[in-house]
């Protein structure tokens, strides 16, 4: 595949992807309540999302994922479950942060899970591949190379744009050393991340 379509592509998917909506908002409530280590699972699923619904558009089978309608919402409102729960935690956290608290392997499939659910019930994503792609691309004659192009150009950018939200939510949390100050970030935390449940549940 070309260099030029691959920028091309790259370009529009950090524009979008940067800009705050719900997956972003979730990112990094969890991260301002839980730390940087809570999120990897959560992050992994959203990229293997993402690359789920960039294989369809690329090997045309929006419509199959069309006639799968009821699957998805189901899905996406499992994901939004997920989230109110995690808000509701949130808000009833306790104000003392345990920096050197790991999550367990538990947690972990529940933030997977989540991620996934949030993502493949999202299908304004594949919309996105599927207005995108045709202008830079011929779908028709993409190769398994071109799709692996494609799909490691998009986890390139994914992993930059999400990292750095997750960056800036660790340094924001660094600065809260009172139980007070982390009590407020918490529910305003759980405010977020109920916010994205909804946002999320309204598409």
């Amino acid at each position: 595949m070309e260099l030029s379509s691959l920028l091309i592509f790259a370009g529009a998917l950090m524009v979008a992807a940067g800009s705050p909506g719900p997956s972003i908002a979730a990112l990094v409530a969890r991260v301002l309540t839980g730390g940087w280590r809570g999120v990897l699972p959560f992050l992994a699923a959203m990229w293997i999302g993402e690359a789920i619904w960039l294989s369809l558009a690329v090997w045309g089978l929006a419509a199959i994922a069309e006639s799968l309608q009821l699957l998805f919402t189901v899905i996406k409102y499992l994901g939004v479950a997920y989230l109110l729960y995690l808000a509701w935690r949130m808000w009833f956290a306790p104000a003392e942060v345990k920096d050197a608290a790991l999550p367990t392997a538990r947690s972990g499939r529940r933030l997977f899970a989540a991620g996934m659910a949030v993502t493949l019930g999202n299908p304004k994503i594949m919309v996105f591949y599927l207005a995108l792609l045709p202008a830079i691309i011929d779908l028709g004659s993409v190769t398994l190379a071109g799709w692996a192009e494609l799909t490691a150009t998009m986890l390139a950018v994914l992993t930059a744009v999400d990292l750095g939200w997750a960056l800036l939510a660790v340094q924001a949390r660094r600065l809260l050393k009172t139980p007070r100050a982390v009590r407020a970030v918490n529910r305003l935390s759980a405010g977020v991340m109920a916010d994205a449940a909804t946002a999320i549940a309204a598409r």
